[in-house]
């Protein structure tokens, strides 16, 4: 071989790897020019928690001031009380609900059903007692009933009244108004009034085709121990954050919100009923917890504030993102708006009888 032959031959990598090409396969610290480079510094959340606590010390007299402020102190008063009271009720749901997603068999409930649908219908709605969770949990196993062959009625009713009859919730509903322990009786039998409703309604109008049959749950191929934990940290993080941006909307309404607008609207039956069903759906707070923000809207009636517990668990606008999701988009665009007219309907009924 020539001497151009054996360059060339080295040029192209052929017989050997050229020295360009060897400094930039071998390990990086071989690379003498690593050696000055400076490394990439992110900022992570240290950072951020220690420039946070500078410049708190460095406010410290501002910030003493603004607390200080008679709004902001109600503003505080109002969210803690809302908190301290409905985290205890939101823990223990999510412990007893992971309980119940990963140790009991879902063909159980298949099992437990009567196989006639439009009895299936109620026996599934009086099954929401014995899920002491929320309406976060109750979507994905609802979808599993119906994957187990539950047909839809009775999976859709059990959907729509685990999150709202359970005994955490209704015990929570009792703490919140303990002057007022019609509101527990209204709350459950409106809640299973529109429960049973709805599974009618869709034997009697739904489609199959409506429904898009959910995939298998990431938690069936985790070990027990773990899938435990992953749903107790998913349903606290999750049902915990909407509970502080409830609690913080409840009290902004009580600070903000003149009284006089709120009395002139809670003066109206009919608009305090469909206003106060408005706000539970935006707010979209856990089932666990929306009594002890109802309670805190003191200036509304009894029959508003129970539209806004009815409301609540059926139709929020996380309920409603997690039945696009797992049912389709075709199912929820139909049923979401029946439930919450069936649910205002028989709530403000309901409020008529007993409140």
């Amino acid at each position: 071989m020539t001497a151009p032959e054996r360059m060339a031959s080295a040029g192209d990598g052929r017989s050997g790897p050229s020295p360009a090409i060897g400094e930039r396969r071998g390990p990086a610290g071989d690379d003498p020019r690593n050696e000055t480079a400076s490394p990439a510094y992110r900022i992570g959340s240290v950072e951020v928690l220690a420039a946070l606590l500078i410049l708190l010390l460095v406010m410290s007299s501002q910030l003493t001031d603004l607390l200080s402020a008679p709004a902001l102190a109600t503003w505080t008063t109002v969210f803690v009380s809302v908190m301290v009271q409905a985290v205890p009720f939101l823990v223990f749901g999510v412990l007893l609900s992971a309980v119940i997603a990963v140790f009991v068999p879902r063909s159980f409930w298949a099992r437990a059903l009567p196989r006639h649908p439009a009895l299936a219908v109620p026996v599934a709605s009086a099954a929401g007692v014995v899920l002491p969770g929320c309406e976060c949990g109750a979507v994905p196993i609802a979808g599993s009933l119906i994957r187990r062959g539950v047909t839809p009625a009775a999976a859709l009713a059990f959907l729509l009244a685990a999150p709202a009859i359970n005994p955490i919730v209704l015990a929570a509903t009792a703490v919140a108004f303990p002057n007022n322990p019609e509101m527990v009786v209204g709350r459950a039998v409106a809640s299973l009034i529109v429960a049973m409703a709805m599974g009618w309604l869709w034997l009697r109008l739904g489609r199959a085709d409506w429904i898009r049959l959910p995939h298998r749950p990431d938690l069936d191929s985790l070990p027990r121990g773990q899938a435990f934990w992953s749903a107790v940290r998913h349903d606290v993080v999750h049902a915990g954050g909407f509970l502080v941006i409830g609690a913080a909307a409840a009290a902004s309404i009580n600070v903000l919100v003149p009284e006089r607008w709120l009395q002139i609207l809670a003066d109206q039956p009919v608009l305090s009923v469909l206003a106060l069903a408005a706000l539970a759906v935006l707010l979209s707070i856990c089932s666990e917890a929306d009594a002890f923000v109802a309670a805190s809207l003191s200036q509304f009636s009894l029959t508003s504030r129970l539209a806004f517990l009815v409301v609540g668990p059926m139709v929020d606008l996380k309920l409603i993102a997690m039945q696009a999701g797992i049912f389709g988009r075709r199912f929820t665009a139909r049923f979401a708006p029946a439930t919450f007219a069936v649910a205002v309907g028989v709530a403000a009924l309901t409020g008529m009888v007993l409140l």
